[in-house]
């Protein structure tokens, strides 16, 4: 059969498949997502997330050594205080807990790229992201509490802030309050599209931060928006985003594609604890290849335009990439 154009002749063998690939992958794009808590000599197994853990202080070494080692570049801290409160105090305490783990782990660590995660649901008493009014978050109120937080975690050590409470306008109150305590170089990673996502239920459990009451719906998206999705990372880099974020990213890479086409800023993928936890559930329930699956997820993610990957399977990709698995 005569045929000028065959496709398959690109396939032919694994050298030839790799030099001919669309998408390529990187370590360095790759961030650890990692819990801190109180106390001490504390390496919990969190058990909706097999395989992860929370780190106390004293510990959390033994996984920034595993991450530096496998060439993983950046970690981003969420905190797990001994105590809550209405207001959150302990995210922008001077001696909160990721505030320590930052000035720790810059000391030990200070190769690693460090992220700090701005959020009040990990330290309210209410679990919301929030100020409350009645049962309401307030926006407004929330903004200066946020940008205290950005400024604090900046102060002990952190290179990088990620708002992730999904609150109109913070973005320029964190840009400006940064910019005021001298820390003008430090970027903004926005959480621009975070959806009100079933998909998060295991990072719960982890950082103990379900809402006491009602749920996040009336500041995280609704999943049904595409249109929405791009509008809020816009608003996010005029405001002065260096970075936006799509979370959940499994589900969502027409929204990953979508906001790369339109922004002229890297875009970041969160592939979140429940996509984590479904991979881990199916290989132990029906033999699912955990590390192929693992891969495969993460280059639909690159593939539709993703930057930067936030992934519990951070150290395992790493890995993968420099056995060739992906590249």
């Amino acid at each position: 059969m005569e045929m000028k154009i065959r496709p398959r002749r690109l396939r032919t063998g694994s050298v030839l498949r790799k030099m001919a690939r669309e998408t390529r992958v990187s370590k360095s794009s790759l961030i650890y997502p990692m819990f801190v808590t109180e106390g001490d000599n504390v390496k919990e197994e969190i058990a909706s997330m097999p395989g992860q853990f929370r780190w106390s202080i004293d510990r959390m070494g033994e996984k920034l050594e595993e991450l530096s080692k496998a060439g993983v570049p950046a970690a981003m801290f969420f905190g797990i205080p001994a105590q809550k409160d209405e207001r959150g105090s302990e995210a922008y305490a001077e001696d909160g807990i990721v505030q320590r783990a930052f000035r720790k782990a810059k000391k030990e660590f200070p190769g690693l790229y460090l992220i700090g995660d701005v959020c009040m649901c990990e330290y309210t008493s209410h679990g919301h992201c929030g100020i409350l009014r009645g049962q309401d978050v307030d926006n407004d109120a929330t903004l200066s509490y946020l940008a205290d937080i950005a400024v604090s975690q900046a102060r002990a050590g952190a290179d990088m802030v990620a708002p992730s409470d999904m609150m109109d306008g913070r973005v320029a109150a964190i840009r400006g309050a940064l910019d005021a305590a001298g820390f003008e170089q430090t970027p903004i990673m926005a959480y621009s599209a975070k959806f009100a996502s079933s998909f998060y239920g295991p990072f719960r459990d982890a950082a103990g931060s379900a809402p006491a009451f009602g749920d996040r719906k009336t500041y995280q998206m609704d999943f049904h928006n595409a249109r929405e999705a791009q509008k809020e990372a816009l608003l996010d880099i005029e405001e002065g985003a260096d970075i936006v974020m799509v979370k959940p990213a499994m589900a969502y890479g027409d929204l990953i594609w979508r906001i790369k086409s339109g922004v002229n800023v890297p875009v970041a993928a969160y592939s979140v604890s429940g996509e984590y936890a479904m991979v881990k559930a199916a290989a132990r329930a029906c033999g699912l290849d955990e590390e192929t699956v693992m891969c495969e997820m993460a280059v639909c993610a690159y593939r539709a335009g993703t930057d930067f990957y936030l992934t519990y399977f951070a150290k395992e990709l790493a890995e993968c990439m420099d056995r060739g698995v992906i590249g």
